[in-house]
């Protein structure tokens, strides 16, 4: 028997329809040509494109889909250098001689089979994909009973049943229903609200395919909350110790008690946000900050405030070290050619302050990349909240126009000018902020 194919919208549509649900049912897509003897980690996320179109298509321009060394070139440059191919099975870190840690985040499928072949299925080069996220049961924290560091996928108990914010929830409906309904009580309220859903325990067909019995119970204290995050976003250290990505530590300190999703995942017509924007994103960047440029003439000069105000409960930029803001402040004559500026160029320089950073150091104190760091060097980003205020004094003469533009990279100078293979997308500066202030007399 062939069942009616689902609605274009998505599964979570369906269900809410269906069993009356008030809650994100449509977080759990799954893979597209599974059988139902694979193990779960197996399954593609090509089968969302089926029930939940749009979440599909969110999560497939996100960098959880983009993850891999296959795909995201930062990743995988380092990777190479630390590693080797990604499409080769037996790889190690080179330095340790152990299975590659940055795996257990950045291709977690893979990491639960010991792989490092990533182009071997598509549930391993699909990076973080539906089943890496939606298996995950419960958050042990990082910090092993050996005081290690257990990072991503080893730092959570993961089931065999997907895991959702909320579930099904039918289980009056299976009570109110007759025996012999054939759809245990999920078509309550009507024939027309007898959809097929894998999730109810049973391999449904839709659209000639066979989608496998994919079991979901709710989860809101994982699903539903910052511990489904922290697994791969709360601290990272490199082989010598160093403090990498710390975004947990900086989120505890902040003291906050909104929860990650709530930013990087917000609900929106009954679906959460699955592209989960960041650092690659512009539109999270420009409503991470608040900037304002304030300039008032005194006599022969212009004194010039630039406020800049974190608004998020981490620091700014966080995650890859490597990540990195500066300011860009000018003044211009009345045909709008430049006649002063904070500096030449990148202003790392010539103007530290307009510089914000985490720099990573060698023994010498020299700057030296994450993997090979020994020690950490000036942290000049801004603390969760933090505001921020930069002064300057402009000469006055000719001048009727102060700029400021704030802008994010995802790479040091240097990193940009070493990786030029890099495609220009990472490597170019994004404008996050700018303000401009006529001057009159």
């Amino acid at each position: 028997m062939k069942l009616p194919r689902l609605p274009r919208h998505g599964l979570a549509s369906a269900a809410i329809a269906t069993f009356g649900l008030v809650g994100l049912v449509g977080l759990t897509a799954l893979g597209a040509t599974a059988q139902a003897e694979e193990s779960i980690h197996h399954v593609s996320s090509e089968v969302c494109a089926s029930c939940h179109e749009e979440i599909f298509k969110q999560w497939q321009g996100s960098m959880h889909a983009n993850s891999t060394a296959l795909k995201d070139p930062i990743h995988g440059t380092f990777y190479e250098m630390e590693v080797g191919p990604p499409t080769e099975e037996g790889q190690i870190h080179k330095k340790s001689g152990k299975y590659p840690i940055c795996l257990q985040c950045h291709a977690p499928n893979a990491a639960k089979d010991k792989t490092t072949k990533l182009d071997a299925m598509a549930a391993y080069s699909e990076g973080v994909n539906c089943v890496a996220c939606h298996t995950l049961k419960t958050y042990k924290g990082i910090k092993g009973e050996d005081g290690k560091l257990r990072l991503g996928l080893m730092s959570y108990e993961v089931a065999d049943t997907l895991q959702a914010p909320q579930g099904i929830n039918n289980a009056l409906a299976q009570l109110a229903s007759a025996s012999d309904d054939l759809f245990g009580g999920a078509g309550v309220g009507g024939a027309d609200s007898q959809k097929p859903n894998p999730h109810l325990g049973e391999p449904v067909e839709i659209d000639g395919k066979e989608i496998p019995a994919l079991p979901m119970e709710g989860n809101p204290l994982l699903m539903k909350s910052s511990d489904a995050c922290m697994g791969c976003h709360d601290q990272r250290d490199n082989p010598h110790g160093v403090p990498l990505c710390q975004t947990g530590n900086e989120y505890v300190d902040s003291q906050s008690k909104v929860n990650c999703l709530s930013c990087h995942m917000p609900v929106a017509g009954g679906l959460a946000d699955h592209s989960m924007g960041g650092g690659h994103d512009q539109s999270m960047l420009k409503r991470s900050v608040l900037f304002h440029v304030d300039t008032v003439k005194d006599g022969d000069v212009l004194k010039a405030k630039v406020l800049i105000r974190n608004q998020q409960p981490h620091s700014l930029p966080t995650g890859a070290p490597f990540r990195n803001i500066y300011l860009k402040l000018t003044a211009y004559d009345e045909s709008g050619e430049p006649v002063w500026q904070n500096a030449e160029g990148h202003p790392s320089k010539d103007d530290p302050q307009a510089y914000m950073s985490y720099a990573l150091a060698d023994d010498e104190g020299m700057p030296a990349p994450p993997p090979t760091a020994t020690q950490a060097g000036n942290d000049t980003r801004l603390k969760p909240h933090e505001e921020r205020v930069l002064e300057y004094e402009i000469p006055a003469e000719g001048v009727v126009l102060v700029r400021g533009e704030l802008f994010y990279n995802l790479l040091w100078p240097g990193l940009v000018e070493k990786f030029s293979h890099l495609p220009d997308d990472v490597k170019e500066p994004v404008l996050m902020a700018e303000s401009e202030q006529m001057m009159t007399d």
